[in-house]
């Protein structure tokens, strides 16, 4: 059976929905956003109701419902999100809808929109997990984990990654320093009638200028002075695959007019030869600088460029994609386990807010390496604030995740807020201490007994944290 989670703080809005789909769904009810989080947290939901004072309360308005549905999809990456909103709201709840969340309903909800919305949704969830089943049938088994992406930007890169890569098109990677481009690169190639020939990456800036034609094109024995024997090049080492040319934007002029060359005619001289040399290669082309822009300035060749820029694809920056950054956290931990004794399960909730404000000028690269150095750092089970630089603190605020109900009594809330502490106390001491019961509690100041019962309580289990 289908299951569906109502968070509202109206019960007669809950009993109402209920009546309606009771017999299609396994429906339950949160009266409050933190309630929601914690049983999605436990169960599986395709769907959920929620409102939109309950969904947007405590979130900073500069960022909208973008922030506030991130928690959800952290949980559950696929779960379809309905807002329930007053009419007077409309505006809020289709910026709701274009930030990620499925539809809206007004208030007082009818049971012919309550029924359209969800027949709708669930006839576009069938669909979306048929073309989720055909797209994961084009990549390649290894590139899955990299593709995964909630990102609409990313969505896109891939979308025209897979449209391209079957092509012998040349491809021009656009994007800023530690992006991805060559792990795009190596992606296109992988899906490409070229994927069982070589995959030539060549970091065009960090070769001398006196040596980058030399690399690429080769030369002959007496060229120049040193020049002892043939050298081969990349261009006809990389002969039936793909050649990658990162920071196409600082090879220099002479080599401009050979890559040219290549391009229009698939033909190339060595440094010192004569003979041409055909080039059956596909060139994928990578740049962090405005190369149109080096055009006008007369720093590039206007033809060469136009070559390159068959088809562009501009890759996002990490600060653009930020919904992505947990699975990347995800990824580069599994990553780190495998090649390390360490088990490390997860990041302290402060890391995680952390990475989602900071700005990453050094992009997904920056951010393994921060990983792979707390890794080596980190003596428990998580990687926790003292594991990274504090530079990474700077811009963000330590506030807590309170979500207060100023519908219920004040002792009610006490409650509530009193169990959110001991929860959380009680994960962070189990993950310091690996899940080691003795440790734990004598850390806490309690005994063995009163530990198992607050587990049991909290529904927390020692093996999550070795």
């Amino acid at each position: 059976m289908k299951a569906l989670l109502i968070a509202v703080d109206d019960p007669g809005v809950v009993r109402s929905i209920q009546s309606m789909l009771r017999t299609e769904y396994r429906v339950e009810s949160a009266p409050d956003k933190a309630a929601a989080l914690e049983i999605l947290g436990r169960k599986r939901y395709d769907l959920m109701f929620i409102d939109l004072d309950l969904l947007t309360e405590n979130e900073d308005p500069a960022n909208g419902v973008k922030t506030a549905l991130g928690p959800f999809w952290k949980l559950y990456p696929s779960i379809s999100v309905v807002v329930m909103t007053p009419p007077d709201r409309i505006r809020d709840a289709v910026a709701a809808v274009k930030a990620g969340a499925s539809d809206f309903l007004t208030y007082p909800v009818s049971p012919e929109e309550v029924r359209h919305v969800t027949e709708t949704i669930y006839e576009s969830i069938l669909l979306r997990s048929e073309l989720d089943y055909l797209r994961d049938r084009f990549w390649k088994s290894e590139s899955l984990a990299l593709v995964q992406t909630r990102s609409p930007l990313m969505k896109s890169v891939f979308d025209k990654v897979r449209s391209v890569a079957p092509t012998k098109s040349t491809v021009l990677l656009i994007g800023e320093t530690g992006t991805g481009k060559g792990v795009l690169a190596r992606i296109i190639h992988r899906h490409s009638n070229r994927s069982e020939a070589q995959f030539i990456s060549v970091h065009c800036g960090a070769i001398a200028e006196t040596l980058i034609e030399s690399e690429l094109f080769g030369h002959e024995k007496g060229a120049f002075t040193g020049a002892v024997r043939r050298k081969l090049g990349k261009f006809e080492i990389a002969k039936g695959g793909t050649i990658f040319l990162d920071e196409i934007g600082t090879i220099t002029p002479s080599a401009q007019i050979k890559l040219l060359q290549i391009l229009q005619e698939e033909t190339f001289q060595r440094v010192g030869g004569e003979e041409d040399i055909t080039a059956n290669v596909r060139v994928i082309s990578a740049t962090n600088i405005d190369l149109k822009q080096m055009c006008e300035e007369g720093l590039f060749r206007r033809d060469l460029y136009y070559r390159l820029d068959v088809f562009p694809i501009e890759i996002p920056p990490l600060r653009e994609r930020s919904e992505d950054i947990p699975h990347f956290a995800e990824l580069f931990l599994k990553k780190l386990n495998q090649f390390n004794p360490k088990q490390i399960h997860g990041l302290h909730q402060e890391v995680m807010n952390a990475f989602t404000r900071y700005p990453w000028p050094g992009n997904i690269r920056e951010m393994e390496n921060l990983m792979e150095r707390a890794y080596i750092l980190e003596t428990s089970s998580i990687l926790t604030p003292e594991s990274f630089p504090s530079e990474l603190f700077e811009n963000t605020t330590a506030l807590p995740q309170v979500s207060i109900d100023t519908t219920a009594s004040l002792a009610e809330v006490r409650r509530c807020g009193i169990a959110d502490i001991e929860r959380n106390y009680l994960k962070e001491v189990l993950a310091r201490h690996r899940g080691k019961i003795n440790e734990s509690a004598k850390a806490a100041g309690i005994s063995t007994r009163q530990l198992h019962k607050l587990m049991q309580k909290y529904e927390l289990r020692k093996e999550t944290f070795k």
